[in-house]
């Protein structure tokens, strides 16, 4: 299959076979994940949503199993404490949005009666739910025509449409109003067209080594007809090492390994040899102290997790999630 390029040079056939071509790939190469079986409840589908957010699958895949056979409902994340939903988060890292998807199902039992609402506006007007998430759970949870817009999707219409190796360093107006003009009108493809591209783009079109050999629409992207050339710019992965966001994961990884509130030493006093660590936090208190941060870098990261709700006072010198 080949087109002409620009998007607004296509005829109604040419963009019917694009999506035909897509649709047709991801249904004989889709991975088996258990949030995209087509039986999810809402809420299966809400829990993987804010987890797979800038964390990959297969971090995702066995938290996400842990966490709906601990909280099959909204009603009972809702009716724990929001510290054991940080507990429960692990490793997957940006813990608050264990705290976000606490109060999201707090908000649907006080709100919806306990069912995830169904319309974009509303999933929208919840706690930590921003418009891709809305987007995503409308189409995916609800069968809904919506436009998803997500890392994956940008990369593959930058390269197929736009003749970019990389989109935006973020999302722009003229983004989103290309993946709109893409979506099929029919409301089955539109869903099936939204989770095939962000398939192709996570399976085939990737950022550093895309298999363009295996690409169903190979012969009609524009990047590879422009002999495929750099990206405008490079881009920069997070720094960790020494970073507040790694001092702030220690901290946090102490907190996750007490059953009860430990004494604030614990975290504020790296460095000193002269505390004692209850046996059973030996681990992770060890990989704190390792870090040898410098005092001021201790105090903000510790007033931070406080601030944001991750870590609280208890008896006014102890501390739990």
């Amino acid at each position: 299959m080949s087109f002409t390029l620009p998007l607004s040079q296509l005829t109604p056939q040419e963009l019917e076979n694009l999506h035909t071509e897509i649709n047709g790939w991801y249904l004989e190469n889709r991975r088996d994940l258990p949030w995209r079986t087509g039986s999810n409840t809402p809420w299966e589908v809400m829990v993987s949503e804010f987890m797979l957010q800038q964390t990959p699958v297969k971090r995702v895949l066995p938290v996400w199993e842990t966490w709906l056979e601990r909280w099959p409902s909204p009603a009972d994340l809702a009716a724990e404490d929001s510290g054991e939903a940080v507990r429960a988060w692990g490793r997957l890292g940006y813990p608050r949005r264990a705290l976000r998807l606490h109060a999201a199902a707090q908000a649907i039992v006080q709100q919806y009666d306990g069912q995830v609402p169904g319309s974009y506006e509303e999933l929208l007007a919840l706690p930590g739910v921003g418009s891709y998430t809305a987007a995503a759970i409308s189409v995916f949870a609800f069968g809904a025509r919506a436009t998803v817009v997500d890392t994956n999707i940008r990369r593959v219409h930058a390269r197929l449409i736009s003749g970019k190796a990389l989109p935006a360093k973020a999302l722009t107006a003229a983004e989103t109003r290309l993946a709109d003009e893409l979506m099929p009108a029919d409301l089955a493809a539109s869903c099936l067209w939204n989770v095939s591209v962000m398939e192709l783009g996570a399976l085939i079109c990737t950022a550093k080594t895309p298999s363009c050999e295996r690409c169903p629409v190979v012969d009609s992207c524009a990047w590879v007809a422009a002999g495929r050339p750099e990206a405008d710019y490079v881009p920069k992965g997070q720094a960790w090492a020494g970073t507040d966001r790694q001092l702030r994961g220690a901290m946090m990884g102490v907190l996750r390994a007490a059953q009860e509130p430990v004494p604030t030493q614990l975290l504020t006093s790296v460095g000193r040899a002269d505390i004692v660590v209850p046996e059973g936090l030996v681990p992770a208190v060890a990989k704190l102290q390792a870090l040898s941060p410098p005092p001021e870098q201790v105090e903000r990261c510790f007033s931070g997790l406080l601030a944001d709700g991750l870590a609280r006072l208890v008896e006014g010198d102890k501390v739990s999630l």
